[in-house]
């Protein structure tokens, strides 16, 4: 198989819809002004020991983070920007894998020792990023404290979002597919507003284009969504669910079920971890 160059690329999509968001408020030290619910749950302590060593970095759509086989030199926090994981064959084909959010960290290899991937990371969504170097990620999980034990967790969650994509691919209409696809990101967005282009829908899902041209307008006929180019408005979350297969609630499930925390608790405790869940925040829990 040929190698697959790890140089950073842009894919040939029309800018107009793809303008970075406006950038978070720079991280507060005491404040603890941060949009990644993974950082926002770390103590006090290792907030304060990783704060110097944090950038924000604004990211593109586009933007190929890493590469198959390429190695990871930073681990990357999103806060409003959104991450793809794809799965590239031989020929060229993709098929997403995963979506990553403001719920996870992009780069879990550099947490399991294995410095590389099998996959491509690409920016879905404009946006910014906490970006940490791979040898400070690597000190501080040395350390095993409670950061190590949050990567772990959500490497769990994220492996069930990998297994139930297989299997949702395979044995799911594209219909179903396309509900899953959106309500993953509406989860990660604080808007109803999605930039998302029939090509790219099909690149994501494995399929034909005109199985998707087919499927949205199925669901805009539902009333579900509104769609014109390049852009994707829902207009009934409920309905989406409704017509989702089980795959989804499976993956928003788990990441509830160990990553589910209190919002704003009234003090920062150590062993009381700090994260909402995502979208719904009736669930609270402490982790350790």
């Amino acid at each position: 198989m040929t190698p697959v160059s790890t140089k950073v690329v842009q894919k040939q999509i029309p800018r107009q819809y793809h303008r970075p968001m406006a950038a978070p408020a720079q991280m507060e030290l005491k404040g603890r002004t941060v949009q990644n619910y993974l950082l926002n749950a770390l103590p006090m302590d290792e907030y304060e020991r990783l704060f110097p060593q944090m950038e924000l970095v604004p990211i593109q759509f586009g933007d190929v983070l890493y590469e198959p086989g390429g190695e990871l030199r930073y681990a990357y926090f999103p806060t409003n920007c959104i991450a793809t994981l794809l799965c590239i064959t031989e020929d060229g084909a993709s098929s997403e894998i995963a979506v990553i959010g403001n719920e996870g960290m992009i780069g879990v290899a550099l947490l399991m020792g294995g410095g590389t991937m099998p996959n491509r990371a690409v920016i879905q969504t404009a946006g910014y990023a906490y970006r940490l170097k791979r040898q400070v990620l690597e000190q501080e999980i040395k350390r095993n404290g409670k950061l190590f034990h949050i990567l772990l967790l959500y490497t769990q969650a994220l492996v069930t979002q990998v297994a139930q994509t297989a299997a949702c691919n395979r044995h799911h209409s594209i219909d179903q597919q396309l509900c899953r696809l959106l309500l993953l990101r509406l989860d990660r967005l604080d808007s109803d507003e999605l930039t998302l282009t029939q090509e790219f829908i099909s690149n994501m899902l494995g399929v034909r284009r005109e199985g998707v041209t087919e499927a949205a307008g199925k669901l805009q006929q539902a009333g579900f969504i509104k769609y014109r180019r390049g852009h994707i408005t829902v207009l009934d979350r409920q309905g989406l669910e409704t017509r989702a297969c089980e795959c989804y609630q499976v993956v928003k499930t788990e990441f509830d079920r160990l990553l589910s925390l209190p919002s704003t608790p009234k003090e920062w405790n150590p062993s009381f971890l700090n994260m909402p869940t995502m979208k719904s925040r009736q669930v609270f829990r402490p982790l350790f």
